[in-house]
């Protein structure tokens, strides 16, 4: 990881300590750069901020056991499996199991919601994919492109309004400026963080294998 990405993403922080995407991409820059113990503390910072974040739970739990903190990487990893199976992601829910595996742990037994999410999405309900909640689905795609594509089936019109206000800082803070490639990039990173697009489903948006909620 470029020292001064890490040193962009450590100034947002500071600037707004509330920003839990600025916490998550700076425990994610800090876990790529194999500062584990500083990776951590962010996840929990993240994790504090907002508690649905399931993909913060998974890196978290994984920068913990790297840092040698196998018993709170447990805990930490046990609450982000619980609160990815309510919300329906199974593929951080899936790489939580596997962390808990690699130290000997098993999976906690899922809780009652877990059961009340799958209902809602059999009974037709629209569920946002990022919260796991039922919201209302997106007239169409936000933007052009496979993953506007996927964004408009699969998260909700009040996940995106979020985005917007989130985006809105992610572009004030950093000062990011549109005709610099590099900028665009860093800005389209954050929305996928935000949104919950990480390296698994952007195989699934360009295989065409993303399941979305009914609408």
């Amino acid at each position: 990881m470029n020292p001064e990405r890490i040193a962009q993403f450590e100034k947002m922080a500071a600037a707004d300590p509330t920003n839990e995407m600025a916490h998550f991409s700076l425990g994610n820059a800090y876990l790529q750069a194999g500062r584990f113990a500083d990776s951590a503390q962010s996840f929990e910072r993240c994790v504090s901020i907002n508690a649905d974040m399931s993909k913060a739970y998974q890196l978290g739990g994984e920068a913990m056991i790297k840092a040698g903190w196998e018993d709170k990487a447990v805990a930490f990893l046990e609450k982000g499996y619980t609160i990815a199976g309510t919300k329906g992601d199974r593929l951080p829910q899936q790489a939580i199991a596997k962390a808990l595996e690699s130290i000997g742990r098993k999976p906690p037994v899922l809780a009652e919601e877990a059961e009340v999410a799958e209902r809602l999405r059999e009974s037709g309900a629209f569920v946002c994919r990022r919260t796991g909640r039922p919201g209302t689905k997106l007239p169409g795609p936000p933007f052009r492109g496979t993953v506007g594509a996927w964004i408009g089936e699969n998260i909700s019109a009040e996940t995106w309004r979020q985005w917007i206000g989130q985006g809105t800082k992610v572009i004030n803070e950093l000062r990011l400026d549109f005709t610099r490639e590099r900028d665009q990039e860093l800005y389209d990173q954050h929305m996928r963080e935000y949104l919950g697009i990480d390296e698994d489903v952007m195989r699934e948006i360009q295989s065409g294998t993303g399941a979305a909620p009914t609408a």
